[in-house]
């Protein structure tokens, strides 16, 4: 049986742990390295899988690892569920104001706000690998560093970006949006600017805390955030009638809240070694990380600005505003749907760069395995229960006929990608975990730009298929997408990875 290369057996448990490298005469006479026999420089041998001598063990083994899995997957998708909850709640409540003011909303959340969003979730993303296997590798002090380097350059990133959101209105007008849904949309826009800041010091502390598994913490902030948006939106927009202005606020607060106690429970001294304190040390090597950061911010806006371009585009359809309102309906619920593989995103990138930094591949590739399965399984069934009520939820978004007419038109669509998306969710996570962020970026560029895209517009436009044909070009970018990140894990070499995750916690001084 194969050891290591494009042949190597997904559930293949024999690990080998004599030496970290190997090196072989060639015919030539020169030497090369073989990754095949790595040792854990870093941790004993307690984890590793022991060879299955039939099913039962191969159960066991799932069990085991599912167990881990979803120790960290639950809380990350309870306070997936908070978070968007923030965003959910006042869509519920705009909807039943009105068609205008649910639309502008709609724009500003996925094209306005989803432009910067994604580059400062993907270039917080970064952290996942670095402080991942620091923590793997043990050495803790690394990830505060890696820490502060984020909030620098995430704050910078925001400054550069706030003009996008001063001249939202003649931006949306440029793209094709109409007066009404750019203007509204616009000052929506400069209403919502602080919480962009909000997001540039959130999103490291989480990903901080998410290495080292206190998810817990991150859940609590997270549901005690949702509880005051609930509060201050029914207190802004129901009983004092502020609308938009209200709703606007309302989301400022919450963000700003999670943000701020999330620095706190980190400066009290919960986490031990990976937080002494603010440091000169921060800015050694900065230009390094903002290049990895690039590099991770591409391969996760891709995803996000996928989903702004099928908004844009649909507002340029006939009947604009039904389509845009349909389409806010159904992201809603694929976001809802979706929280599943986004914890389980979380939950394997923490898993493949903890195992990794540790020396264990097999158990890493292991993990990969079970948080494919399982969100594969939870994602059909969630698909078949939208199936079985699609008569049902579309009038619990809007009021209009027409609206939930179209939202019942598109909801196998939705089914379909409510499928892909969870799952490649979770090869995303193992990408992350692994280091693989730039072939990442390029399938996931390819996939949505290249072909997603303009089948899409071609259906839509050419085939007068409306915005029907636009999901078709989303379906097939997302399902070459999760082909394409599958196979990346198959055949990667796992023991060549967890040398490289040596190597690299070495070079950032570990």
């Amino acid at each position: 049986m194969e050891e290591s290369g494009v042949g190597e057996p997904l559930l293949d448990s024999k690990y080998h742990q004599h030496g970290v490298r190997s090196e072989e005469n060639t015919q030539k006479g020169s030497k090369e390295i073989s990754y095949n026999n790595i040792v854990s420089p870093f941790s004993g041998d307690e984890d590793v899988i022991s060879p299955y001598s039939g099913v039962f063990d191969l159960v066991t083994e799932f069990y085991t690892e599912s167990k881990k899995l979803w120790y960290l997957a639950g809380p990350a998708i309870f306070t997936s569920f908070c978070q968007y909850g923030l965003v959910a709640t006042t869509l519920v409540i705009v909807g039943h104001i009105g068609t205008i003011q649910l639309a502008a909303v709609t724009v500003e959340n996925s094209v306005i706000a989803g432009f910067p969003y994604g580059i400062l979730l993907g270039m917080s993303s970064a952290l996942e690998t670095y402080c991942g296997q620091a923590f793997g590798a043990n050495q803790l002090e690394m990830l505060g560093l890696h820490m502060q380097r984020s909030w620098l350059i995430l704050n910078i990133m925001t400054l550069a970006i706030i003009s996008l959101f001063i001249f939202a209105t003649p931006i949306l007008k440029f793209l094709g949006q109409t007066a009404a849904i750019s203007t509204a949309a616009g000052k929506f826009s400069l209403w919502m600017i602080p919480q962009q800041f909000a997001y540039a010091m959130m999103l490291p502390t989480t990903k901080f805390l998410q290495a080292q598994s206190r998810v817990m913490a991150i859940a609590v902030i997270a549901a005690a955030a949702l509880g005051l948006h609930v509060f201050l939106s029914w207190f802004l927009m129901l009983k004092h009638g502020w609308g938009l202005a209200g709703a606007a606020m309302s989301l400022d607060v919450a963000w700003w809240f999670i943000a701020v106690a999330q620095f706190v429970y980190i400066i009290a001294g919960t986490c031990g070694d990976a937080w002494s304190g603010f440091s000169w040390r921060t800015f050694e090597n900065l230009w390094e990380f903002v290049k990895i950061s690039v590099a991770s911010a591409v391969m996760i806006c891709s995803e996000i600005w996928y989903v702004t371009v099928l908004t844009l585009f649909t507002g340029n359809l006939k009947n604009a505003e039904v389509s845009i309102d349909a389409l806010s309906v159904c992201i809603n619920i694929l976001s809802w749907t979706s929280m599943v593989g986004l914890g389980f995103h979380a939950a394997i990138s923490v898993r493949v760069s903890n195992e990794l930094g540790s020396g264990r591949p097999r158990i890493a590739k292991f993990s990969a395995l079970v948080a494919g399965i399982t969100c594969l399984l939870i994602s059909f069934l969630f698909s078949l229960i939208l199936m079985v009520t699609t008569k049902q939820y579309p009038a619990m978004f809007s009021n209009s006929l027409e609206v939930k007419h179209l939202v019942e038109e598109l909801t196998p669509f939705l089914g379909i990608c409510i499928l892909l998306t969870n799952v490649q969710y979770a090869l995303t996570g193992v990408a992350i975990g692994a280091g693989w962020q730039v072939p990442a970026a390029l399938i996931n560029v390819g996939c949505y730009f290249l072909l997603g895209v303009p089948l899409g517009v071609l259906m839509a436009y050419k085939f007068k298929m409306g915005i029907e044909g636009l999901w078709y070009g989303m379906l097939l970018g997302l399902c070459l997408q999760s082909c394409l990140l599958l196979w990346m894990i198959y055949i990667a070499n796992w023991n060549k990875e967890a040398y490289v995750a040596k190597e690299r916690v070495k070079a950032w001084g570990g």
